[in-house]
């Protein structure tokens, strides 16, 4: 049945992953809400918000002032805040009340400009979507306000796109990738979204190749390459610890997780003896990424009878999912997405 959920909680939502982009930049970030959008990504979908400081505020609108829109209260809350932090920039994230009284963002973006002496992005965010399409979004307006300028390569540089913490796995995964890179031969990693500064975001240009570790990275690395002409490779080095060290022979697979990430685990698991492997995402798909066998999920039913139609000896997903299919009788192997379970760690 559309939109019954039995046993999953509703996963991170679009502003969610604009503002997972946004976190380590040094900017001052606005939730366009009354509050309740604000409380659940910095109590739910934030994992670094108990770790490490970011100026991220809710705008406190209220019943009036979204009815009215009455964006000069936005705007004045704005520069109050701006006289106290010393911001690099601001941003306004979309969440549903904008979006149900058809907030014009561009023009919220220029009264706030003349106001504030500081670069303001606006991401349209709705709160209706997932937070790969916020994260998208984000990344692409980050990347277009500040890298701007034509630099020399360094031979070696990597930056890396599309990451969150919201699909790692663990306490500080862009540490286990930073390392990964590394031993592959990068002399710079710069992971987007997850320790990377402003002024790595400045210096994009100067990346010899971009990887791509999640479809949310996309669109950024393919306007880096037309403006820069850099070149980006679609993987995430992290996806092998996802797959144990097993003979996968004979045995018919199926993913579940961000679909980079999953493809990931698919690799492996050819490379282990599988050749029939299912890729299935409740998140982004890109039709270029995909395989003919694979699936895109919006509903627990459709996972219960994919699952139930067919027959896999082995499944790779967040243990979350696995009440939905209680009974399934095969080897079920955790692979852990924080965006569907709100869990760090392998604790039940």
């Amino acid at each position: 049945m559309k939109g019954l959920r039995k046993y999953l909680t509703p996963f991170a939502p679009d502003q969610s992953g604009a503002v997972s982009v946004l976190y380590d930049l040094g900017g001052i970030i606005v939730i366009c809400d009354a509050g309740g959008c604000t409380g659940n990504i910095c109590g739910f979908d934030e994992p670094r918000w108990f770790e490490t400081n970011s100026a991220v505020f809710s705008a406190g609108l209220r019943d009036m002032d979204a009815i009215l829109g009455r964006d000069d209260k936005l705007v004045e809350k704005l520069a109050m805040a701006a006289e106290k932090i010393d911001a690099s920039f601001a941003a306004i994230i979309g969440t549903p009340v904008p979006a149900t009284i058809g907030t014009d963002y561009r023009a919220l973006k220029r009264l706030a400009e003349k106001k504030i002496n500081l670069p303001i992005i606006t991401v349209e965010t709705t709160g209706m979507n997932l937070y790969d399409f916020g994260a998208e979004r984000a990344l692409e307006a980050v990347f277009k306000t500040f890298a701007t300028e034509q630099m020399e390569t360094v031979p070696g540089h990597i930056g890396v796109l599309g990451a969150s913490p919201l699909d790692l796995a663990g306490d500080h995964p862009e540490r286990e990738l930073n390392e990964k890179l590394l031993l592959e031969g990068a002399s710079q990693v710069v992971i987007y979204g997850m320790g990377a500064t402003l002024e790595d975001i400045r210096r994009a240009a100067s990346a010899e190749k971009n990887l791509v570790v999640s479809p949310a990275g996309l669109r950024a690395a393919e306007y880096l390459k037309k403006r820069f002409g850099t070149e980006y490779e679609i993987r995430c080095p992290l996806a092998e610890s996802l797959v144990p060290e097993e003979d996968f022979s004979g045995n018919k697979v199926l993913c579940v997780h961000q679909q980079v990430m999953a493809n990931g685990m698919r690799d492996r698991i050819r490379r282990l003896g599988g050749s029939d492997v299912t890729v299935a995402t409740w998140f982004m798909r890109k039709p270029a990424l995909a395989e003919p066998q694979d699936r895109i999920l919006t509903e627990e039913d459709e996972f219960e009878e994919l699952v139930e139609k067919g027959q896999f000896d082995c499944i790779l997903a967040d243990r979350t999912l696995h009440p939905i299919v209680r009974d399934y009788p095969g080897v079920w192997i955790h692979a852990p997405h924080f965006a569907v379970s709100g869990k760090l760690g392998d604790d039940e």
